[in-house]
């Protein structure tokens, strides 16, 4: 970034015509959907939503759109959590809340305190009640949220504006408590309970699978188009946001939209020609972008590694299918891997090799690494450790198991059938889509028939959820309120060897019964404690290899071409707000820090 964007960026007073109401009328959805609006009032947006959104409702398990994900940064521009969790410095911040939350001595009761200048977006003021009618339907429905959380705790109302989360004795976890204030939205008690009356109270599906386009909301931005080609909100003039409790104004960009790319390349075309301000995309060698390209491109760290790493993008084994439920078949592959090559060319190296920072379950953060090196001291991880591309190694196990190829067709078998297994992406994510190809590729070595599948990200969220799949890959999770726990919680929990048909976290549907008690027990461990419970949970992790992780990678890539807005956070910037690409969690607050370069 140049530097007299930067001071230019402080100076400048937003100047934007007012000229839409809280909601547009048919004509100007109309003239939206077929149009464009003024390019220096609407933020661009690329790499989070490549396909149809499929509704926008708050217990869906798959809405595939950019205002709908609940997560460690949950994105907030159109609906709105109690808290905004900010990866710079690990804490929340209150959106809908007033304060920080009250933990009692115990810590089996969290207390929240609701903002009396929230109201949702058709006026009607936003209670605790409210709060509480979505955690209860969540846990009514069956939803994932409901599913996650809904064994661990309460929620009741004590009156119009205090919430109280209350541990359930039987499952009491202080840190998944805690974890569901930056994750879960609030949605409208009166709007919740129409859809009930609607659909009755047994049906939870058709209540999950409704699309709420016309739901009321709490955030700053309404969904107004949602078609093939786009999604694009509009702000909403009358959020309560504007509040001195809370902004003090409003966002400065009037619009948001997300363009359909068929993927990264056709994305990077776009981000190119500034046709993208906020990238969340992989984009191979960035630094050219800037010193050959001579583009008003920039990573919030200005430098290699350019982004912040604390992803493990991951192979995942679903441990319900006989070939794959066997550890020696998943660790014979983990030893295979390249994994050097994997960084190189499918992550342009924005990666620390696993030889820097060894296989585990902890992220490469300093303070998650000091961690590690406490459990290396109780257990070797470090000889644990897959140094990749040892097809030795990973051919001797296999012998060792009894997976032969019996009539040289250059394919082992299970039970007389050759083995292949299908390993699966979404379609389009370049570098996921180049590291599963690399995957597939150690196949040969070892006489396993690995084969590449690249859906739709519909597709695969899916199968995903739902345990279609032999191998897949996804992430374990990056930064949160409740890491690394939730990391692990993520990666291995077992639900007691009971899964559900769909599911958000344990993806491999592996049941260890010693791990489901370690996880259940470290929230209420000292610290020294949890440290031998963790040093315990990658012994058996990197032994038992349910899932194993290809890669470092940025929780987010957030790239900003500056053409158009500019004043987006950098690091050393003095602003605190983190590089979660404008809208997930504490990262909205750019919104009210970026101006358009024309003034």
């Amino acid at each position: 970034m140049k530097n007299w964007r930067k001071v230019f960026a402080l100076v400048l007073v937003l100047a934007m015509a007012l000229t839409m109401g809280v909601s547009a009328s048919a004509d100007e959805v109309a003239d939206l959907e077929n149009g464009t609006t003024p390019r220096n009032e609407t933020l661009y947006f690329g790499g989070i939503s490549q396909a149809k959104a499929n509704d926008i409702n708050v217990f869906s398990p798959n809405s595939s759109c950019m205002a709908q994900d609940q997560s460690d940064y949950s994105y907030v521009e159109t609906y709105e959590t109690l808290y905004m969790y900010n990866m710079l410095d690990g804490q929340i911040y209150p959106l809908l809340a007033d304060g920080q939350p009250e933990y009692s001595e115990d810590l089996k009761t969290i207390t929240v305190k609701i903002k009396e200048a929230a109201h949702w977006s058709d006026g009607t003021p936003l209670t605790a009640h409210d709060v509480v009618a979505t955690f209860d339907s969540h846990v009514k429905a069956g939803s994932n949220i409901g599913a996650d959380y809904g064994m661990y705790m309460t929620v009741e109302a004590t009156d119009d504006y205090t919430v109280v989360f209350t541990a359930k004795e039987e499952n009491f976890n202080p840190i998944k408590m805690k974890a569901y204030l930056p994750h879960v939205y609030v949605a409208q008690k009166a709007y919740i309970d129409s859809k009930w009356a609607e659909y009755g109270e047994d049906n939870s599906e058709a209540f999950k699978t409704d699309y709420w386009w016309d739901a009321p909301h709490s955030g700053p931005y309404t969904l107004v188009v949602h078609n093939e080609e786009k999604v694009l909100f509009v702000r909403d003039e009358n959020y309560w946001g504007q509040d001195e409790s809370m902004w003090g104004e409003l966002p400065h960009p009037k619009y948001l939209c997300h363009n359909t790319f068929s993927g990264n390349d056709t994305m990077a075309v776009a981000f190119q020609n500034g046709e993208i301000d906020v990238n969340q995309q992989f984009v191979a060698n960035i630094w050219t972008y800037w010193e050959d390209m001579g583009l008003d491109v920039s990573t919030y760290i200005p430098e290699a590694p350019y982004f912040v790493d604390a992803s493990m993008p991951s192979i995942w084994f679903n441990c319900q299918q006989d070939v794959t439920n066997d550890p020696d078949i998943r660790r014979a592959i983990a030893n295979a891997i390249d994994y050097d090559q994997i960084i190189a060319s499918a992550m342009s190296g924005y990666s620390y090799t696993f030889a820097e920072v060894p296989h585990s379950l902890f992220n490469p953060t300093d303070a998650e690494q000091a961690m590690y090196e406490k459990c290396n001291e109780i257990v070797d991880l470090k000889a644990l450790n897959f140094a990749g591309k040892d097809y030795d190694t990973a051919n001797a196990i296999l012998d060792e198991a009894g997976y032969l190829d019996e009539d040289g067709d250059g394919y082992r078998e299970f039970n007389g059938e050759k083995i292949v297994l299908r390993c699966e992406c979404p379609s389009g994510w370049t570098d996921w889509n180049g590291a599963l190809e690399i995957v597939a590729a150690c196949g040969s070595e070892i006489g396993l028939g690995l084969e590449t599948y690249f859906p739709e990200s519909t597709v695969w969220t899916e199968d995903l959820q739902t345990g279609n799949f032999d191998i897949i890959m996804t992430g374990t999770g990056a930064c949160g309120y409740a890491q690394p726990w939730n990391r692990y919680y993520n990666a291995l929990f077992g639900w007691g060897g009971e899964f559900p048909e769909r599911i958000t976290n344990g993806y491999s549907r592996w049941y260890n019964e010693e791990v489901d008690t370690l996880l259940a027990a470290i929230p209420t461990m000292g610290e020294d404690e949890a440290i031998e419970a963790y040093a315990r949970l990658n012994e058996i992790y990197l032994t038992e290899c349910p899932s194993v992780a290809l890669m470092y990678r940025p929780a987010l890539f957030h790239e900003v071409n500056e053409c158009v807005w500019t004043g987006f956070p950098e690091q050393d910037d003095g602003t605190n707000i983190p590089p979660q690409i404008c809208i997930g969690g504490y990262g909205i607050a750019s919104l009210y820090e970026i101006v358009n370069v024309e003034g």
